[in-house]
């Protein structure tokens, strides 16, 4: 009897549950904090850590987890279904599979081209604004794709929603990591811009044209894909660029205008109901229509929820300061190359405790910074040694609800997700790991 991959929810479930008996094993404590009035955020004070009263997590408070951390995501839960409805609609118009088989009947004779400018808006999307939880929405666009030009899912997912984190992750701009994590430095934003700008390059080229590769080898062959002329209505050229423009305005929104979740949700609620009536689907089909988009979403967002339920059992349980404590404490002893690949390595694991970048950041580089200090190296050392793994690991950690929220709308088990994806996640790992020895030689 062959046995299934668990479920993603079965899988977080478990996730939920080792966690909440890693603090039963796992000494409670914590570190001072403080508000940093630059960043207004609360950092960690270094060297304040001691340990605290024992707050071992019961049954009870693991259970309540649960709907605490779906509460707890309401935003992004109703940027998901409101973003996700709205692409339900456009897609019942017909526009959508008009707009993909145009765009690949353009783009017949070099596919290539056609996803290198594919992998490229994703990967602007991560730099700018580490565009995550707005891709899941779009997994219809994402599987037509696939099937039009007989590629491999995961290489469309990779070429998309891996894009736009390996762009985050090796951002020189993104607000919500490396400019977070270099203002904590005290590190001045154009110190070293040029040095991230050439692996930022590199981690493009290299992403993208290793899953070109692997995209084509996967490619069913006995399939032919046929390529005929498609003429789009002008019904369905105003609902596809209505989606153009906001697919626009929500990064000018974001960079520019500070938007959130309520902001961008709102704009594609207006995009959804004007594309169904644009397309002749009247008021109560629009209505039909956006409330089964709702359905199909609502899942996602139960993932996004319960990945922040496991974030909010170690915390309740105060092991998260504990385990940095002891992964950082000890690498102040190492020589300089080992102590920032140690750096570099417990980053990574952190980032499986604290799924948020910039939670991430708050936390670990009030530590990380005046550690490199100690042993005489640059704090941009610090930056990348976090900045690095932590935005790689969104690529393959369970306990990152987008990631998991995307594979599970495409119907891509999080096994064959992994399967696929892990040799181009250690050559970017690897890529990151080397940037940041070499910074050691740069900066000093």
């Amino acid at each position: 009897m062959k046995l299934s991959f668990p479920h993603p929810m079965v899988i977080l479930l478990g996730i939920l549950a080792l966690a909440a008996l890693s603090t039963f094993v796992i000494p409670s404590g914590s570190f001072e904090r403080m508000l940093d009035e630059e960043s207004g955020r609360e950092i960690v004070v270094p060297g304040s850590y001691q340990l605290t009263e024992d707050r071992s997590i019961s049954l009870y408070d693991a259970l309540g987890s649960v709907p605490e951390g779906i509460i707890l995501g309401a935003d992004i839960i109703v940027l998901i279904l409101l973003i996700g409805g709205a692409f339900y609609v456009i897609e019942k118009t017909g526009a959508l599979q008009v707009g993909i088989e145009a765009l690949v009947y353009r783009f017949r004779r070099s596919q290539s081209l056609l996803l290198v400018v594919f992998s490229a808006v994703f990967f602007l999307g991560g730099v700018s604004f580490a565009m995550q939880e707005e891709i899941i929405a779009m997994v219809p666009i994402l599987v037509l794709l696939s099937r039009k030009i007989n590629y491999d899912l995961r290489a469309i997912i990779s070429l998309s929603l891996g894009s736009s984190l390996v762009g985050a992750a090796f951002s020189p701009i993104n607000p919500f990591g490396s400019l977070l994590a270099q203002q904590i430095a005290e590190l001045d934003f154009g110190q070293g811009f040029a040095y991230r700008m050439v692996f930022l390059v590199l981690a493009f080229v290299s992403w993208t044209f290793f899953h070109l590769r692997l995209g084509k080898s996967k490619q069913n062959l006995d399939e032919k894909t046929e390529f005929s002329p498609v003429k789009i209505s002008r019904p369905h050229a105003l609902i596809l660029l209505l989606t153009g423009v906001g697919m626009v305005l929500m990064p000018w929104g974001i960079i520019q205008r500070d938007w959130g979740y309520n902001e961008m949700s709102a704009l594609f609620f207006v995009i959804g109901i004007a594309s169904g009536l644009i397309g002749k689907m009247g008021v109560n089909g629009t209505a039909r229509a956006y409330s089964q988009g709702f359905s199909e979403m609502i899942f996602a967002g139960i993932l996004i929820g319960l990945a922040r339920s496991v974030y909010l059992v170690l915390e309740k349980a105060q092991v998260i300061d504990t385990l940095i404590q002891g992964l950082f404490s000890p690498l102040e002893v190492l020589p300089s190359t080992l102590a920032t690949i140690g750096i570099f390595v417990s980053q990574g694991l952190i980032h499986g405790l604290v799924p948020s970048t910039s939670g991430q950041a708050v936390l670990t580089m009030p530590l990380s910074a005046p550690l490199l200090d100690l042993l005489g190296l640059s704090r941009q050392v610090a930056v990348l040694t976090y900045q690095y793994p932590a935005g790689l690991m969104d690529i393959i950690i369970p306990n990152n609800g987008g990631m998991m929220a995307v594979i599970a709308a495409a119907g891509v088990a999080y096994d064959r997700w992994i399967a696929y994806v892990w040799k181009s996640f250690l050559l970017l790992l690897g890529l990151g790991l080397i940037s940041a020895i070499l910074a050691l030689f740069w900066f000093a």
